[in-house]
């Protein structure tokens, strides 16, 4: 499928403000691609289709990872939206002809992240934390600049915050960020 192609099913298909999301994604993870010598074209696919299965209800993506046979954790039964990830795997290789496995890996643990990413995974898991139509976050600037000049422990430093935001709120966190952030904590 054509870039133009992929731009205009994902136009129909996300909301407006997802969309440009997903826009600053693919920007920024092809800006990182080029300072940590990635490959910028798989960057830019990976990016632009991370939230492609977004928009789904949690009940719808429960019932679509389990006619796709995709695994689901205790966590993502009880927080179906996480599912987006893995599901958008799946969804950018059987909608939008991906088969390059490197971004469809990206893509699957964009948002815990998974101990031992390879650098284009490191890439897309950050450039969705910091690209630039991003609410504000706590140290954004300083993760940001991170990005460029210390990939591996930008992302130690997202997962840390992220850790930190989940237990202020008391909200539940999925096991893999929890061994994603001790990975990286460790190396």
């Amino acid at each position: 499928m054509t870039y133009e192609k992929i731009l205009g099913r994902l136009k129909d298909k996300l909301s407006e403000k997802r969309y440009i999301h997903s826009m600053g994604v693919e920007y920024t993870a092809a800006a990182l691609a080029m300072v940590w010598d990635v490959d910028v074209e798989k960057a830019r696919l990976a990016g632009i289709l991370h939230d492609c299965a977004k928009g789904l209800s949690g009940k719808d993506s429960l019932e679509k990872a389990k006619k796709h046979n995709i695994p689901i954790s205790k966590y993502e039964k009880r927080n179906p939206e996480l599912l987006h990830a893995k599901l958008g795997a799946y969804y950018a290789k059987a909608k939008y002809d991906i088969d390059d496995e490197e971004i469809l890996a990206a893509i699957a643990c964009h948002t815990t992240g998974k101990p031992g990413m390879n650098t284009l995974e490191e890439i897309i898991f950050v450039a969705d934390y910091i690209e630039p139509n991003r609410k504000p976050l706590p140290e954004i600037e300083e993760i940001r600049k991170e990005a460029f000049t210390d990939l591996h422990f930008c992302v130690l430093h997202i997962l840390k915050n992220t850790i930190a935001y989940l237990k202020k709120d008391g909200a539940e966190m999925d096991e893999m960020t929890e061994k994603t952030y001790a990975y990286y904590l460790s190396h």
